[in-house]
């Protein structure tokens, strides 16, 4: 059949597929607009496929919490304008408010979210086919606490979980405020972990053996290396160490000490900070 200039720029404007693509789906389709579109989100999925040696360098962050248990994702794509897109904005928060609704436990399990009634995957599909750029998930975390917030900084590009416990009777409002500031602490210092007690051991040795082969430069005795190695550790602790940085709303106290004037037992539970484009 006959396709009229004015369906196909219709097609091309509600779909974001080429304009052969969307006279070639008309075509099939005897002019149904409807199937048009299945259509080409069918071809979307051949499309999303071929992306794949594309690299999604770009993207954003988002967060969704619900008082105990809070979800963290980064959806990767190509680009910086594809990462401030509406759609793509809006695609990103239904995906991780669908993640915390429907409970999922793994990344894994994010395939099978159901969106608005759709699947994963062909509201991923669909979005491919439109936007035109390569769009995967980056990153996702879960965390669960007597109490957890998100803050989320330059407009996507970093984002933060961190979970309380030791909440006691301490009111929402304060929970929060004390929330959001453990989590702009995490998200402008990057601590590697909570306390020094739970830094992994192959990142302290990695710290030992630089300290080591320092003091060995400058000529200290072998015998006197293990020694000034640990000495070094303190340092490394109040810069990688939450609890021992330096609070960045007050010099005069750590973040483990800005807890506690809030109340003796407060404490951070866990932290889980993501990146667009890496640490």
């Amino acid at each position: 059949m006959s396709v009229t200039a004015e369906a196909v720029k219709r097609l091309r404007e509600t779909t974001g597929a080429g304009i052969m693509d969307c006279k070639k789906a008309l075509e099939e389709s005897n002019g149904d607009f409807e199937k048009a579109i299945e259509i080409l989100r069918k071809k979307g999925h051949k499309m999303a496929a071929a992306r794949q040696e594309r690299t999604a360098k770009e993207g954003a962050v988002f967060a969704a919490t619900q008082k105990t248990v809070g979800h963290l994702l980064l959806l990767a794509c190509e680009t910086d304008f594809v990462a401030r897109n509406t759609e793509f904005q809006a695609f990103g928060k239904a995906l991780v408010e669908a993640a915390l609704a429907q409970n999922i436990r793994s990344k894994d399990e994010l395939a099978n979210i159901k969106i608005n009634g759709s699947s994963f995957a062909d509201k991923l599909a669909e979005l491919t086919t439109r936007i035109g750029e390569k769009i995967e998930i980056g990153d996702w975390g879960r965390l669960e606490g007597e109490y957890v917030t998100a803050y989320i900084h330059l407009g996507g590009r970093i984002g933060v979980l961190v979970a309380l416990k030791g909440v006691g009777n301490l009111s929402e409002e304060t929970l929060y405020e004390v929330g959001q500031n453990i989590a702009m602490q995490v998200a402008a210092l990057r601590p590697i972990s909570v306390s020094r007690n739970t830094v992994p051991a192959d990142i302290l040795e990695k710290e030992k053996e630089i300290a080591r082969e320092q003091a060995r430069a400058e000529g200290k005795p072998e015998h006197l290396l293990e020694k000034i190695a640990i000495g070094k550790l303190e340092k490394f602790f109040k810069e990688a160490v939450l609890l021992e940085q330096e609070y960045f709303k007050d010099s005069q106290k750590t973040v483990g000490q800005y807890l506690k004037s809030i109340s003796p037992t407060l404490e951070v539970s866990g932290f889980l900070r993501f990146q667009v484009g890496g640490k």
